[in-house]
């Protein structure tokens, strides 16, 4: 199939997090038709209108307050090449300006996260792996299709990462498997989870954070409660984890989690200051890995009992939240 013979409209779904979001809303601003919503100043919508005359592709960003968005790029497969286009080399300014004042000496990939229907998932694998590696070889970009499907839906994450221009013709010949070979069956699409409220302790008490004003929370009071007398919290540096108090039915267990690179600060704050405010109200062990070479994700290790993790994870999409949120409304 030529590009051309290509043309016809199409919708992809992108995953992305909330910095991605606000980066391509905030600079690209000359080839994509953004939807902006309760904006009514002058520039902004002159903007919209040049997006609009320049590109036949729509972009639409999934609402609600999540640390991940769903995009979706509709329009014909020339328009959305363009919009692709757009994104990856936004995506590389972005390297190359958090690479300004960094140690680092290789220059980390672009990475889009496309989400495809399960069913359509076979066709990109191929038989034995042939049509992926097809791809591979021929666009020079690494692409890895996720072996479970996303919470409940029945989409998988493709990952596509390299350079702009691998990544665009990565993008094109995705787009003809997925011409060629449409989803079988009704498709439950993926919608991102919003992320908790922001959250105090104040008193021994929880209050959850709801615009100007704080909200007892009293299932958070009773698993700070819990968390605090099953687990003091363990000093910062101490490498064999003490669980004193804790009997043969509330064993320590380990929790994982991956938080994208851009948004590990807000967890761990100036000088550690916030990592050690979740370490001391949530009563658990938390270990952040070092940042692994081309990865986009840190590691997150949380130890102790359930209620200590439970609070841990519950504090620590707090803190995601308001990073988001920070940004404005998208």
């Amino acid at each position: 199939m030529t590009e051309s013979g290509l043309n016809v409209t199409l919708t992809i779904r992108l995953l992305m997090h909330g910095k991605e979001v606000g980066s391509i809303i905030g600079k690209i601003n000359v080839l994509l038709s953004l939807k902006f919503k309760g904006e009514s100043s002058t520039k902004k919508g002159e903007t919209v209108k040049k997006m609009r005359e320049e590109s036949g592709a729509r972009i639409n960003i999934s609402e609600g307050n999540c640390p991940e968005r769903i995009v979706t790029i509709t329009g014909p497969t020339d328009a959305i090449f363009k919009a692709f286009a757009m994104i990856a080399f936004k995506f590389e300014e972005d390297i190359d300006n958090s690479m300004t004042n960094s140690t680092a000496t290789s220059k980390p990939p672009v990475t889009l996260r496309l989400v495809v229907p399960a069913s359509q998932c076979g066709s990109l694998i191929g038989k034995g792996g042939s049509k992926i590696k097809e791809i591979r070889e021929s666009t020079g970009a690494q692409v890895q299709v996720a072996g479970d499907m996303l919470p409940n839906s029945t989409e998988r994450a493709v990952t596509i990462s390299g350079m702009p221009d691998a990544i665009i013709q990565c993008v094109k010949q995705i787009c003809v498997v997925m011409l060629e070979s449409p989803p079988k069956g009704a498709t439950i699409p993926y919608r991102p989870k919003p992320a908790s409220a922001p959250v105090i302790f104040a008193g021994g008490q929880a209050y959850t954070i709801q615009g100007q004003y704080a909200i007892p929370h009293p299932d958070l009071t009773k698993l700070h409660q819990l968390a605090m007398q099953h687990t003091p919290f363990t000093p910062l540096g101490q490498t064999t984890p003490g669980f004193p108090g804790l009997d043969a039915n509330n064993p320590a267990s380990t929790h994982e989690l991956a938080i994208p690179n851009d948004l590990i600060g807000c967890i761990i704050g100036r000088q550690g200051s916030k990592i050690n405010e979740i370490r001391q109200m949530s009563g658990a062990q938390i270990k952040i890995a070092n940042a692994a070479e081309g990865s986009t994700e840190r590691q997150i290790t949380i130890t102790g009992s359930p209620a200590n993790i439970s609070l841990a994870q519950y504090l620590i999409n707090a803190r995601l939240t308001s990073e988001v949120s920070g940004m404005g409304p998208l």
